[in-house]
């Protein structure tokens, strides 16, 4: 990803603009390396993202909702305690490196002015959320500890003296110019260049280095120093943008001569719209890890079940062989003598083909006999259980798909109300009495997504077993349609309407589709059909239900059209 130093500059200019001045009016840590803090500034409400994911590193103000967790981390504690209601004075950035600083001052407990800093270093696996005091030059706080077992050099724990990250021997690009000329006489390859800027220039990515060596090229420029400016006076007045470069897409602060996939009004909602389906998916596999683990777990356990009893039915096949060699022994019963080991006797049902039949030396001839009568028996009866057991055993595995699907697709605000559901089907122990279980019990269940076709028609979507069985079985109308991708996982779509046109069924069966495992699929079937036709068998799990009338709609989904109907 391009949040490199050049980009970090263009936004601490975004944020300076928007946030220097406004006074922090709430903290909150919704995920574990991601903290926001809400600004108070210019009459406006501004939640700011400050994020230390490996993955998804970044800062930026934030439209997208966040639910809390019910207990504070010990960090939120921290913060509140410094920055509640702390006036922002300057945001800026540590040279051209991807380290950005926050600085705050407050009132303390004695009613003296203090200043604190937050650092947000965004570096990969090392980033940090880092709280300093800054008088003392001190550690009150960081997202992420660093004992000196880990780093030596830098050692973040509460306490200790805060120390910036190493300095690369870089240059400064804003301030450095002429290595950059030689640079460009000595290098002309457009992708090489770019190379070479990264080992030269702080703050260069290569999607970074690839913009200006096109820039360099542009016949608009007359000079190099010319062109080199214009590149640094984007990061001053951006046009954030989503481009795709080497067929991947990614973002930047400008295209230059890459192809734009969409252009947006501030970089935040450039970060917004291009993490918000990454990231989400990171927090619901980091939130959900437990939930994913004990699906999987009971999905191995019965796929290994399922096999056993397949490999035990395919020998029941064998049960009229054992049904043979006791009416052999039963008609050739005088041939047979106490002590015997074996006997070969004429097979009537092979044209009198010689058929050797073991025995038991302690089994008198008519018990050898009904010895084989009973495995017969027992073989034939294993048939009707083993079926029992083995549809048993796929209907197991069905759901737990479906349920494998249902995390991969959630939000992570619905893990919750899967755990629930894990929880009432035996999966995982519930915890009866305790309070965060009363809390689950008390609340109600979580509502459908909602999209709205062309013609103004609504469709609902189950994002998980229990909203699906709750929008089909209690919501929706006899006289509504109701559609679902043909055998594989995935949600219930309802669409409000006893006779929806083509289109309102095609854009629900996308939909459909969408919020399946066939989402990454083309041509994906989908069944829909009359709610009146759908039926929900006795002890089923949640979300299975049967149907009959259907007919089949074939779609591929296009996350693009989806958004639109939202």
């Amino acid at each position: 990803m391009a949040f490199d130093g050049l980009f970090a500059h263009a936004m601490v200019n975004e944020l300076k603009n928007t946030l220097v001045g406004g006074r922090v009016a709430k903290i909150s840590q919704p995920y574990s390396n991601e903290v926001i803090l809400t600004i108070r500034a210019n009459r406006h409400n501004y939640p700011l993202l400050l994020s230390a994911n490996p993955n998804y590193a970044r800062i930026q103000i934030t439209k997208i909702p966040y639910e809390n967790p019910q207990t504070p981390t010990n960090f939120t504690m921290m913060l509140r305690k410094y920055l509640d209601g702390a006036k922002i004075q300057d945001i800026w950035q540590l040279q051209t490196d991807r380290v950005i600083y926050l600085s705050f001052t407050r009132r303390n407990e004695l009613g003296d002015q203090i200043t604190l800093l937050l650092s947000i270093e965004i570096m990969g696996r090392h980033s940090n959320v880092i709280l300093i005091d800054s008088q003392e030059n001190k550690v009150l706080d960081a997202i992420k500890h660093v004992p000196v077992q880990q780093d030596r050099y830098r050692t973040l724990l509460p306490g200790s003296t805060y120390r910036t990250p190493p300095k690369q021997e870089k240059t400064d690009p804003f301030s450095e110019q002429d290595f950059f000329s030689e640079l460009n006489k000595q290098f002309p390859n457009r992708d090489v260049l770019a190379s070479e800027l990264m080992k030269a220039y702080q703050g260069f990515s290569k999607l970074s280095g690839l913009l200006l060596a096109d820039t360099l090229h542009s016949a608009e420029y007359k000079t190099v120093n010319e062109a080199y400016k214009s590149f640094l006076e984007k990061t001053e007045s951006p046009t954030p943008v989503i481009i795709t470069h080497n067929d991947k897409i990614d973002f930047s602060f400008f295209s230059g001569q890459m192809e734009v996939q969409s252009t947006w009004e501030t970089l935040s909602e450039l970060l917004d719209k291009f993490y918000q389906e990454k990231a989400q998916h990171d927090r619901v596999k980091q939130q959900g890890a437990d939930l994913i683990k004990v699906v999987k777990n009971n999905l191995r356990k019965n796929e290994r079940k399922l096999k056993k009893q397949e490999k035990e039915l395919k020998a029941t096949e064998n049960a009229d062989f054992y049904r043979i060699k006791g009416e052999l022994l039963t008609t050739y019963l005088y041939k047979v003598k106490r002590g015997m080991t074996s006997v070969t006797l004429p097979n009537y049902y092979n044209n009198e083909q010689p058929e050797k039949i073991n025995l038991s030396n302690q089994l008198s001839p008519s018990q050898n006999a009904q010895k084989y009568f009973k495995r017969y028996q027992k073989l034939k009866n294993a048939v009707k259980y083993l079926g029992e057991q083995i549809r048993h055993t796929k209907s197991e595995i069905n759901y737990l798909e479906s349920l494998a699907s249902t995390i991969e697709l959630a939000d992570p605000s619905d893990l919750p109300e899967i755990k629930v559901e894990l929880q009432e089907q035996g999966y995982l122990k519930s915890q009866k009495n305790s309070p965060a279980a009363k809390n689950k019990r008390r609340k109600s269940l979580s509502k459908p997504a909602e999209f709205t076709s062309n013609d103004g028609t609504r469709i609902s979507v189950g994002k998980n077993n229990k909203q699906n069985d709750h929008l089909t079985m209690k919501i929706a109308k006899n006289s509504d349609f109701w559609l679902h991708v043909k055998n594989i996982p995935g949600s219930h779509v309802i669409v409000h309407s006893s006779s929806p046109s083509d289109e309102t069924l095609t854009q629900a069966a996308q939909i459909a589709a969408y919020f399946s495992k066939g989402r990454s699929s083309s041509n994906v079937a989908v069944d829909y059909v009359p709610v009146k036709n759908i039926r929900k068998p006795n002890g089923a799990k949640p979300g299975f239900v049967i149907y009959e009338g259907q007919k089949t709609i074939y779609v591929t989904p296009e996350k693009e059209e989806i958004e639109k109907l939202k």
